[in-house]
């Protein structure tokens, strides 16, 4: 039997297509959408607290009786370094000044991880969504082994052949393998460790060949002709983030989608930045700034987004977008703007044809 045959039987769905989970973009709509459509939709709840965490399940439940994913991060706790953190306040002072606000005399650790959230594993146990996956790591093996004991399939995300034995020998049921071409947050385990930026077709092949788990491709993928791709690499399905954000369903703003409209799709940046985590947006003056010669480093993850969020939302008042977290995967010019449920029968269509257009 095929591997995507397989992952879909023990899964639930019709198609071997996974919405990536987008904390911040995507939506009970988007997901429910993606999911009646025969594939498989997410929320990224890692930006998201218990309550937010219980009423995206709930209004996802209200929408679809398939299978759906919640994606959770497992990041290190954040390490404080007061010097550190003073010097990039002190870099990013011209920028809050420009925006109207004094700089903070301090960051918060903004987004809690999964590792110490206790509350989130309560509410995932109490309503057993079908699916959870992690990012940035993995939870302790006592809470794998609850989830799994709860009926949950569970995913995570692996940047390099190491991280995924990890993931196996954790019994994690699958692994996203995530190229160096996607969007958003890089789920490398340990941001401060060697990456050899494996593209998604380069992981894919080695983990195909490297470990017994089904194998989901995550990275650059845009249409039906980049799953049928993946597919023939031995890939179980496919994960397609960038793809679905200029659906009506997802929760971009009008600035993000205009700017993957535009000629700015087609120069992304993978920088640390934005939030102290290698992740992959659109360039923009923020990313260009702090990554100039003779900047200082961030402040670790998530202290560094605090500082990024808070001249957004400053900016944004002002109608300046340019501090934005714009995340897109280098495939970003191919982005259609579809509702997800179109979208999904494009990318089945392509899939399933003879070959790409001329």
């Amino acid at each position: 039997m095929k591997p995507s045959s397989t992952f879909l039987q023990r899964v639930g769905i019709r198609h071997p297509i996974i919405q990536a989970p987008m904390a911040g973009v995507s939506t009970p709509r988007l997901a429910a959408a993606v999911s009646n459509a025969g594939g498989l939709g997410s929320l990224g709840i890692g930006a998201s607290s218990p309550d937010q965490t219980r009423q995206m399940i709930g209004e996802t439940r209200a929408l679809t009786s398939q299978p759906f994913n919640i994606n959770v991060f497992c990041h290190a706790p954040a390490q404080r370094d007061p010097a550190r953190e003073a010097a990039w306040l002190r870099y990013l002072a011209p920028l809050f000044a420009e925006v109207g606000l004094e700089t903070p005399s301090s960051l918060e650790e903004i987004y809690p991880t999964f590792l110490q959230d206790t509350e989130t594993l309560e509410i995932l146990l109490e309503l057993r969504p079908p699916v959870v996956s992690f990012h940035f790591g993995l939870p302790s093996a006592d809470v794998i082994t609850a989830l799994h004991n709860a009926g949950i399939y569970t995913l995570a995300t692996a940047t390099s052949l190491q991280e995924a034995r990890l993931i196996e020998r954790a019994g994690v049921n699958a692994i996203v393998a995530q190229g160096v071409e996607a969007g958003g947050h890089r789920g490398i385990f340990d941001p401060d460790a060697t990456d050899e930026y494996l593209t998604t077709q380069v992981l894919v092949r080695c983990l195909v060949q490297e470990t017994q788990l089904p194998i989901i491709a995550a990275g650059g993928i845009m249409d039906g002709y980049g799953i049928r791709a993946a597919l023939d690499l031995g890939a179980a399905a496919a994960q397609l983030g960038t793809a679905f954000i200029l659906c009506p369903e997802s929760s971009a703003n009008a600035g993000y989608r205009e700017s993957l409209k535009s000629e700015r799709a087609a120069v992304t940046r993978l920088t640390s930045t934005l939030s102290g985590r290698p992740a992959r947006g659109m360039l923009n003056r923020l990313i260009a700034y702090g990554e100039a010669d003779g900047s200082p480093p961030p402040a670790d993850y998530p202290l560094a987004y605090d500082a990024a969020k808070q001249l957004n939302a400053a900016a944004g008042k002002l109608g300046n977008g340019e501090f934005a977290a714009q995340w897109a995967g280098q495939g970003a010019p191919l982005a259609r703007e579809l509702p997800a449920a179109e979208l999904m029968t494009r990318l089945l269509q392509e899939c399933h044809s003879e070959g790409p257009p001329e």
